[in-house]
């Protein structure tokens, strides 16, 4: 038989695959490399981007429309809320580009999502690490006198990073203002619907209430989420006496809100696990423990259970509870639920996890609630992104119970 002698064995490869082969391995080396540098510079770019839309413009530039409001107060004085100034300019425009970048960041996230899973954690990962407490967000206020007409304005401006009171992840913030000790007469804003950064430029003017009377009162701000089918969830409030400042112009103030005065007290706290496995679309939630829970019952205790609702798109799913622990401000549950999510649905999903006191005679009562998802508040979000970052690995944290 003849046999070429140029031919190679069939075990050695020749050198033109050896060729074609180092350049491809080349070539898929550089490709991941500018992929990676593409995603950082995005990354970099958005911040910029979003930072720059928070300084550029004020709260004068038009973003609301108010309406004229009055009510008698006891100084003799009314309060008005003033119409809007002709020619302000609408904010569409500047909330279609950012709803652009929006749409361009959530796209390069999703071709990213499974990288993203296996990183360490970002940037604002680790900013949210430094929050420990919870965060109610921030609002923005003016406040000044005209001595000529005895008229005092208030001119609630905007809020940002405020809290999810619902089950959407999000809220319908609305304003009240007071001039304490009077709690009788208050001023509202209008509801701004699905919206944690809203703005109002509303103007509120006290007429005819008289200087040595304005500086003894105490100007009230409380932020609360609208319900329709029950009670407005309060979010946080603004307190600021009147004789600390120079009213003789107005002067705007940023304030954190803080947790309101006339709420109940703390709820308690509730220690849980989430665990991520995108190989099985799953997520485990374990139920671990609570302490100093809110009693419920008049013998100053309460019986409580956990109740965890998996909901997606704003409707709810699956429900699952924990049994009850009696008489137990303390109790230890250790109990796990799994629920089945896939990848392309978890930014649409919510987790609300409520503790109930069980009551044989009447309805269950609600000792508190959290909701867990990517758009709640900054310890929700914070635990959602550490079990996204830590695939199949358990993800402790205790969490402030809400009403």
């Amino acid at each position: 038989m003849y046999r070429d002698p140029e031919a190679a064995s069939p075990g050695a490869p020749t050198r033109d695959v050896l060729l074609v082969s180092a350049i491809i391995t080349v070539s898929l080396s550089v490709t991941i490399v500018l992929c990676g540098l593409c995603h950082w510079c995005q990354r970099k770019l958005g911040k910029r981007y979003k930072n720059s839309l928070e300084t550029v413009g004020t709260p004068d530039s038009g973003r609301g429309r108010g309406e004229k409001k009055a009510i008698k107060l006891p100084a003799g004085g009314k309060a008005v809320n003033t119409a809007p100034v002709p020619g302000q300019t609408p904010h569409d425009e500047s909330d279609r580009r950012t709803e652009t970048r929006s749409s361009v960041s959530d796209l390069v996230n999703s071709l990213t999502s499974e990288m993203l899973m296996l990183s360490p954690g970002s940037e604002e990962d680790e900013a949210h690490e430094g929050c420990s407490r919870e965060n109610l967000g921030r609002i923005q206020f003016s406040v000044g006198y005209n001595f000529q007409e005895s008229t005092l304005t208030v001119k609630v401006m905007k809020a940002q990073e405020l809290p999810a009171k619902d089950f959407s992840g999000t809220s319908d913030p609305f304003v009240k203002i007071y001039l304490l000790p009077d709690k009788k007469h208050k001023l509202e804003t209008k509801v701004k619907r699905k919206n944690l950064n809203p703005h109002w430029n509303e103007t509120f003017l006290f007429e005819g209430f008289p200087y040595e009377k304005v500086v003894q009162r105490v100007l009230y701000l409380q932020v609360l989420d609208y319900d329709r089918f029950s009670r407005n969830d309060p979010i946080g409030e603004v307190s600021i006496p009147l004789n600390k400042v120079d009213l003789t112009q107005m002067q705007t103030f940023w304030k954190d809100l803080k947790p309101c005065s006339d709420g109940s007290g703390s709820r308690g706290e509730l220690l849980l696990s989430l665990c991520y496995n995108p190989s099985a679309n799953s997520i485990i939630v374990n139920i671990i423990k609570a302490r100093n829970l809110k009693a419920m019952d008049i013998g100053g205790t309460s019986d409580p259970y956990v109740k965890v609702w998996l909901m997606y798109k704003d409707k709810r799913v699956e429900k699952k509870k924990t049994v009850t622990k009696k008489r137990n401000l303390n109790p230890i549950f250790n109990e796990s639920f799994a629920f089945d999510i896939p990848t392309e649905k978890l930014r649409e999903t919510t987790i609300i996890i409520t503790v109930m006191d069980k009551d044989k005679l009447s309805r269950n009562d609600v000792i508190g609630k959290i909701y867990l998802s990517w758009k709640s508040g900054p310890g929700e979000v914070k635990h959602w992104k550490d079990m996204i970052a830590r695939p199949r690995q358990p993800v402790a944290q205790w969490h402030q119970l809400k009403a």
